[in-house]
């Protein structure tokens, strides 16, 4: 799919089909999130993949979000912060938070491409879920991603982005405008 088409295609959806993905086609989405740029080239990412039903159930409760439990695959995306702070210090914690970000929207779109949804969830309760899916204390879960088939039935309604020169700022941050090359009358059209 042309890159920009892909960007606009990719949307989250909280409407699935019961047919669940196929766990090779998500590994092809989380090896895509494996290319990404990674500070000193270590990548402390870490996927944990879950497919039991029970267990998509309990995610699905402590994310307070009953949608979840429609799909037969759900990936965390998980960090591990040690190398990257002994490496940079309290900037590595930052440093990955950036990679984690960027892997993640690698691999929705990634996800779009193979023909799969899926929705960023961030809003979960860390301890239980660390605790059932014995995931170390220091470990951070940085998102979960419930992955499936979009029922396309239901209408979804996604929204508008906002226009891009809403986002922009030239040079300071209460400039909206480019500013221009050259101020009229003050053209000096003689370089020496």
């Amino acid at each position: 799919m042309e890159f920009d088409a892909l960007v606009k295609k990719r949307k989250s959806v909280r409407e699935f089909i019961r047919k669940k993905a196929s766990w090779k086609l998500v590994l092809e989405a989380i090896d895509s999130a494996n290319q990404g740029p990674f500070a000193g080239n270590f990548n402390p990412l870490r996927f944990l993949i879950v497919e039991d039903k029970e267990t998509i159930d309990f995610i699905s409760k402590e994310c307070d979000q009953d949608w979840i439990s429609q799909v037969g695959i759900i990936v965390l995306v998980l960090s591990d912060d040690a190398q990257l702070e002994d490496i940079y210090g309290e900037r590595g914690r930052v440093y990955s938070r950036q990679q984690a970000g960027a892997a993640i929207q690698t691999m929705l779109l990634k996800i779009t491409d193979i023909g799969l949804a899926a929705c960023w969830v961030g809003s979960y309760n860390d301890e239980t879920i660390k605790q059932r899916l014995k995931i170390p204390e220091h470990v951070q879960i940085e998102v979960i991603l419930p992955i499936g088939y979009e029922n396309t039935k239901i209408k979804s309604d996604k929204k508008e982005k906002k226009e891009l020169d809403t986002s922009l700022y030239w040079e300071k941050w209460d400039q909206k405008k480019r500013p221009a090359l050259f101020d009229e009358g003050k053209i000096d059209y003689n370089p020496l």
